[in-house]
This record gives C-alpha cells, structure tokens and sequence, in this order.
C-alpha cells in the first residue's frame, strides 16, 4: 500500500560552520506548486548571503549604512537608481569598501554594497522569498524564533 502523505521527492540543505548550523527540508509531493520549491530555495539564498559575507570578515554593518547615505531620500524609480549607482565610483564609496574588507575580498563587499543599494532603493536583482509571498499570499516568511511580545516577563 502506498502512503500518499509520504513526499515523492527531498531537497535538503544542510550547513554546520563552526557555530553555525543551518537544516532546512522540503518533501515534494505531486501536489507540491513550482512556487513553493523557489520559495523554498530562495530561503536557502538568503540564509547562504546572510552568513557568507560575515565569514570572510566583510563588514557589513559598514556597507549597509554608506548604502543607506547614499539612497537618503531616494524613491523607487530608476532616475534614483541610476543616481545611487553613480556615487559607488566615487572616491568615498572606495574608502568605504576598504575600510569593510581586507584587499582581497574587496571586490565581494562591492558587490554587497551594490546589491544592497539596488534592495535599499526598493529593486531587487533576485528572487527572495518576499517577492514570492506578494505573488503567492498563501506561502508566508516564517518569522524567526526568539521572543515574542506576549512572552515579556513581568517586574
């Protein structure tokens, strides 16, 4: 007899670091939608770019606020897009990427910054699980596990 609940198919990704460790699964059935495999991988992606640039000691928190000086006041439109790209050739944008990383993994923190400016204007140059649940309400970013609001401990 066959179990119609077990899944047809797997993908899994597993990834232990040091102190990091990250399990993620999908069982594919027959009824399984080609949105939810992408949702499923593009949560694979984020947490992939979260740590990776960590572990090369690119500085991040840096990049992210010259990224976030450079789109101040900027709306979604390309004119503000363009305009943000420019400021990444100058001189301060450089200091900047130095100043995150060593020589070597310069090239990489530009291109965090780059994408950062691209996200931070309100663009994205690839698909995120965001983008999926506008599309598909149905399938939601689960919120991290931590503390909830209901959770506070009373004095």
């Amino acid at each position: 007899m066959i179990n119609l609940d077990e899944p047809d198919e797997y993908i899994d990704f597993m990834a232990k670091y040091k102190d990091w460790i990250s399990i993620k699964r999908i069982g594919i059935r027959e009824n399984t939608r080609p949105e939810e495999v992408v949702f499923y991988l593009a949560g694979i992606r984020t947490t992939i770019d979260s740590k990776s640039y960590p572990m090369l000691n690119i500085k991040t928190s840096l990049l992210d606020a010259y990224a976030q000086k450079v789109c101040q006041g900027s709306k979604k439109n390309y004119e503000s897009l363009a305009s943000a790209l420019q400021k990444l050739g100058t001189p301060d944008a450089k200091k900047v990427i130095s100043e995150a990383s060593s020589k070597e993994f310069a090239p990489l923190a530009e291109t965090y910054l780059l994408g950062k400016v691209i996200t931070t204007i309100g663009y994205d140059a690839s698909i995120n699980q965001t983008q999926i649940s506008k599309i598909f309400p149905d399938l939601k970013v689960k919120k991290p596990l931590g503390r909830s609001k209901s959770s506070k401990v009373e004095e």
